[in-house]
């Protein structure tokens, strides 16, 4: 029996259907990320490769335990943990995806509000602006294509708006359009409170953009230490303590210190590019 046709024996699908019935934010979390498929059909998948991926540990935890002649008790116990933490590693693919669409929206999310307050401010209907916004270019447009939609599809305009609200995954493309639905619903010109959360969000970002530039200096001096002064005096001295005291540095030793500072240069890569706020004013 083969592992495919051994996991499709224990139901994975009533085992999918009871953990989507629990988690009701999972098929909220697939429509941000516009992943078209069932909460279970997902989180099914996600079993699948979390099972085969254990299992694949414990016939090599079987092997090892073999050798060393210890209780196959461990074997089970690795299968549990391994397929536990797999699943939870697998099931957070669709949160890191729903942040990245956050992220690239809110680089562009003031251009999209500033697109819709000069058509609003040339005197066009909201509907008018909003069919213009989703036919222009970005991520941004895509949750202006799915309001469209709605209203094409007979839903009305506050209603529209609300549900993408819920849906959005940026909070300032949320406030942008909850301020927008609210002054619909008061009776208030849309244009003002538009233009208020507009300003808001623009001093949010230059506020970003400053610590930003205190973050890179703090990271930048550590850099400079830990990847250019540290490194270079470090293997200096090495290599005078190792001519004193006849020690062998051959190739693989300074292959492995080469490695090691590879490392360290994408370690901080990561960092700077982590460090850097969405912001596109």
């Amino acid at each position: 029996m083969s592992l495919n046709s051994l996991f499709n024996s224990i139901s994975l699908d009533a085992i999918a259907k009871r953990i989507a019935h629990h988690d009701k934010n999972i098929s909220k979390k697939l429509w941000i990320a516009r992943i078209n498929k069932k909460s279970s059909d997902y989180i099914k998948e996600k079993l699948r490769s979390a099972l085969f991926a254990a299992s694949a540990i414990a016939i090599l935890t079987f092997f090892l335990v073999d050798k060393m002649g210890e209780s196959y008790i461990f074997i089970p116990i690795v299968f549990a943990v391994c397929g536990f933490m797999f699943y939870n590693m697998l099931i957070r693919q669709v949160d890191s995806e729903v942040s990245k669409r956050a992220k690239n929206i809110d680089k562009e999310v003031l251009f999209a509000g500033r697109f819709l307050l000069v058509k609003l401010n040339s005197g066009k209907p909201l509907i008018n602006a909003l069919i213009e916004a989703s036919e222009s270019y970005g991520v941004a447009n895509q949750y202006f294509k799915s309001i469209v939609h709605e209203i094409s599809s007979g839903t009305p305009l506050e209603e529209s708006l609300e549900k993408a609200v819920k849906y959005c995954p940026s909070d300032k493309m949320k406030r942008i359009l909850f301020q927008i639905n609210n002054s619909l619903r008061i009776g208030m010109d849309v244009t003002e409170s538009l233009d208020a959360t507009l300003d808001q969000i623009t001093n949010e970002q230059l506020v970003e953009i400053q610590k930003y530039g205190k973050k890179l200096s703090s990271v930048t001096m550590f850099y400079m230490l830990g990847a250019v002064v540290m490194p270079s005096l470090g293997l200096t001295i090495f290599v005078i303590i190792a001519s004193m005291i006849n020690i062998q540095a051959d190739f693989t030793l300074f292959a492995l210190i080469a490695v090691v500072l590879v490392i360290i240069e994408f370690v901080f890569l990561a960092v700077f590019k982590s460090i850097r706020p969405n912001v596109n004013i």
